[in-house]
């Protein structure tokens, strides 16, 4: 019964707008209240886990992150891809799917790759006469890619919460990121077919000239993945150490070659991220303290339980957890969201043969698929705000989008294993 009140609760505060670290805290609260537990019992053990090394990284990768998105790194990506794609009838907004993808792989955050590429692209499509609620859509449902294109601090906190390799699971979610790309390219395709007004892009002058003028122009940015994946998979850094790196490689880029950051936004940018890694930090405390109090009741043991009493077949298994997962991630955001699950469900798709590697992918596109979805769809009224778009504008589109895209490529993620496990198999064997 306390169980099943925590959950009520939880629901409760988190549907009325309650924060996620507060929602947290006021469940430890019901727990040792009504429940007779000294909460104060599991404080220790949610210190020492997040004083790892390791979730070093998180805070540095959003630092990273905000010094990017202020530093104006995203515009040259944006002018590359819109080159590569812009002259295709509906290439315009293709455009801004691939540049999600790249942004996400230097960010490895959504919202700011939603941020960033949102206030470029909305403009541009707005002008070139896309349908408004459509476009918002689209760029709000790419936004996750910066949960799935490497590095990506969910998967850094799900390697860590499983004891699994980073790497690993680093390498695990790009196939079904490049998947999700071309199926959000498609879905946006057909759903252009019947708007008559585009406009499409034109090159002015030579195509090579302006690709390696462009492509010069976006090297720097370009080279941050290049630099952070390369420095980790040859072994040279660890994430935390990349993810430094990558603070340090953004600062000078943002200052002399972009010129985003300045003497008067430097400092707002670092207040600003200092604020997002204390609200995270604090969330990730919260729920580490409530997922060790589920372990401690034995949960995990009781949700498997209950899943094989309703079926055996594997199948309808994945099924299941999959469902659980959408709307765990309907409630929360996608750190909250995976403290919250991995330990739960792990052990029940372990005992269908599931990989802990795979299901660090599948969780990745359950995680963010479910921040676009409604009702609580966190990401969704972001780029409401960002792109300047009523949200019953873009209700319908996304969900089309969720239905042709992202649904599709969670099946093919969840029941074809090598989707996840080819790439980490041809690296580590």
């Amino acid at each position: 019964m306390i169980i099943l009140g925590s959950l009520i609760l939880i629901c409760v505060l988190l549907l009325i707008g309650v924060s996620v670290p507060l929602a947290f805290g006021g469940v430890l609260i019901f727990i040792s209240v009504f429940g007779g537990h000294d909460v104060s019992g599991f404080m220790p053990t949610g210190h020492w886990k997040v004083s790892s090394l390791v979730l070093l990284a998180i805070p540095l990768f959003i630092l990273a992150g905000a010094i990017m998105e202020r530093g104006r790194i995203a515009a040259p990506l944006v002018s590359l891809a819109e080159l590569m794609v812009g002259h295709i009838r509906g290439g315009l907004s293709a455009a801004a799917v691939v540049a999600s993808g790249i942004f996400g792989a230097i960010s490895g955050s959504a919202a700011a790759t939603l941020t960033c590429i949102g206030s470029i692209m909305m403009p541009h499509l707005r002008k070139a006469n896309y349908p408004e609620g459509m476009a918002a859509a689209l760029i709000v449902s790419a936004s996750p890619l910066g949960l799935l294109i490497p590095p990506s601090s969910s998967q850094i906190l799900y390697a860590w919460t499983t004891q699994q390799s980073v790497l690993k699971c680093f390498l695990a979610t790009v196939v079904p990121g490049l998947i999700l790309i071309v199926m959000l390219c498609i879905v946006n395709f057909v759903m252009l077919r019947k708007v008559k007004d585009l406009k499409i892009g034109r090159v002015d002058g030579n195509f090579s000239v302006e690709f390696r003028a462009r492509g010069l122009k976006a090297m720097p940015a370009l080279m941050m993945p290049v630099i952070i994946l390369g420095g980790i998979y040859g072994g040279f850094m660890t994430p935390t150490e990349a993810a430094g790196v990558a603070v340090v490689y953004a600062i000078p880029i943002g200052f002399f070659v972009y010129k985003g950051l300045t003497k008067e936004n430097f400092f707002p940018t670092l207040r600003y991220a200092g604020t997002t890694i204390g609200v995270v930090m604090m969330m990730v405390f919260m729920v580490l303290i409530v997922s060790q109090f589920l372990v401690f009741e034995n949960i995990p043991a009781m949700a498997k339980d209950l899943i094989y009493s309703v079926s055996d077949n594997p199948i309808i298994i994945l099924l299941m957890v999959n469902l659980v997962m959408i709307l765990i991630g309907m409630l929360m955001d996608d750190i909250s969201g995976l403290l919250l699950s991995a330990p739960l469900l792990l052990p029940i798709v372990q005992s269908v043969g599931m990989d802990p590697v795979h299901f660090a992918a599948v969780l990745g596109v359950n995680l963010g698929m479910a921040n676009i979805t409604p009702p609580t769809a966190p990401l969704l009224y972001l780029g409401a705000r960002v792109t300047e778009t009523p949200v019953n504008k873009m209700i319908k589109p996304t969900l089309l989008m969720i239905a042709f895209a992202w649904l599709p490529t969670l099946m093919l993620t969840t029941f074809i294993p090598q989707i996840a496990l080819w790439l980490p198999t041809a690296i580590f064997g």
